[in-house]
C-alpha cells in the first residue's frame, strides 16, 4: 500500500508539473487542428462533386441546343435514310476534342464540307467548358492539356534550344507534307487543307494532336510523347519570332508561289522589256526612212 501511494503521488506531482500541461494543450491543438481538417477536406470534395455536376447539367442543355441536331440527343452521332453520317458519335473524344472544335470557332458547324474552317466562337469560355465536360462524361477520352503540358516558360536556356531542335525535327519529319516547313499551311487532295499555324494557340495545336480534326492524323501519346508535342509547339513559337533572311517570304508556302513569282515578275518583266525595246526600235528606223 505504501508503495502504491508512493506512486500515486509521484504521478499527481508530474501532473502539475509546467511540462505535462503543455504536452496536455499540444495534443488538445493536433486533435483540434485533424479534425478540423478532416471537416474542410469532406466539405471542399462534395463542393467539387456539386460543381462538376452542375457543369455537366449545364453542358448538357447547351448541347441539346446546338449540338443535338447532329450528334444525337446523347452524343450517339446522326445519320440519314441513305447511311451518311450528318455528325459522329462523341463517346469517347474527350473534352480535349470539345475544347478545340468550339474554342477555335469551328463548331457549330455553318455548312457541311471537305474541311471545317475556324471562326469567331459562339461561346464563351465557361460555356466550352461545360460542353467539354458533359461529352467528356459520355466516355474516357483525352483531357484538356494543362498549361505544364505545353509550355516551356520554367526550362533552362539549353533546354529551351535543345526543345526547339528536337521539336524541329519532329516537325519536318511528320507535319511538313501538309503544314509546309514553317507551318503556313496548304491545299490538300478534296477540297481539304491545312491551316496556317502562325496565330494559333499553343494550347489547340497541343489538342490538335492529340485528337487528330478534321484532315489531320491522330498523335496520340503512344505516337508523340507529352514532351515531344511540347517540343513542337516550342519549334512553332521559335518560327514567330524569326526574321526572313531571305527578304519577301511570300507566305513562306514553298517553291509554288516562288517560281510563280519568278515566271511573273522575272521572265514576264523580261519578255516586257523585250517587247518595248523591239517596238521603240521600229519606230524609229520608220522615221529615219521617212527623212
Amino acid at each position: 500500500m505504501r508503495l502504491l501511494n508512493r506512486s500515486a503521488g509521484r504521478l499527481s506531482r508530474h501532473r502539475r508539473g509546467p511540462l505535462a500541461g503543455m504536452l496536455v494543450i499540444i495534443a488538445g491543438l493536433l486533435l483540434t487542428g485533424g479534425i478540423f481538417t478532416a471537416l474542410v477536406n469532406t466539405t471542399a470534395s462534395a463542393d467539387e462533386t456539386v460543381s462538376s455536376a452542375d457543369q455537366v447539367a449545364q453542358g448538357r442543355q447547351l448541347f441539346l441546343v446546338s449540338c443535338s441536331f447532329c450528334h444525337g440527343q446523347n452524343g450517339e452521332g446522326v445519320r440519314t435514310e441513305d447511311g451518311n453520317q450528318i455528325g459522329p458519335p462523341l463517346a469517347g473524344v474527350g473534352a480535349a476534342a470539345v475544347d478545340f472544335q468550339v474554342g477555335t470557332g469551328r463548331m457549330p458547324m455553318v455548312q457541311p464540307g471537305a474541311q471545317v474552317p475556324s471562326k469567331p466562337e459562339s461561346f464563351t469560355d465557361e460555356e466550352t467548358a461545360a460542353l467539354a465536360a458533359y461529352v467528356a462524361s459520355l466516355g474516357p477520352g483525352p483531357a484538356i492539356p494543362d498549361e505544364s503540358d505545353y509550355s516551356i516558360e520554367g526550362l533552362s536556356d539549353s533546354e529551351r534550344e535543345q526543345a526547339i531542335a528536337n521539336g524541329g525535327q519532329i516537325f519536318l519529319t511528320n507535319c511538313t507534307a501538309c503544314h509546309n516547313f514553317e507551318g503556313s499551311g496548304g491545299a490538300m487532295p478534296r477540297g481539304g487543307y491545312a491551316p496556317n499555324l502562325h496565330s494559333t494557340s499553343a494550347r489547340h495545336i497541343y489538342e490538335a494532336m492529340l485528337t487528330g480534326p478534321q484532315n489531320m492524323p491522330n498523335f496520340a501519346n503512344g505516337n508523340l510523347s507529352p514532351e515531344e508535342k511540347r517540343d513542337v509547339i516550342a519549334y512553332l513559337y521559335s518560327l514567330r519570332e524569326m526574321p526572313s533572311y531571305g527578304g519577301f517570304g511570300l507566305g513562306g508556302l514553298g517553291p509554288v508561289p516562288e517560281g510563280l513569282a519568278a515566271w511573273l515578275l522575272g521572265i514576264g518583266g523580261l519578255v516586257g522589256f523585250a517587247v518595248w525595246i523591239a517596238a521603240h526600235t521600229t519606230r524609229t528606223n520608220k522615221k529615219k526612212v521617212e527623212a
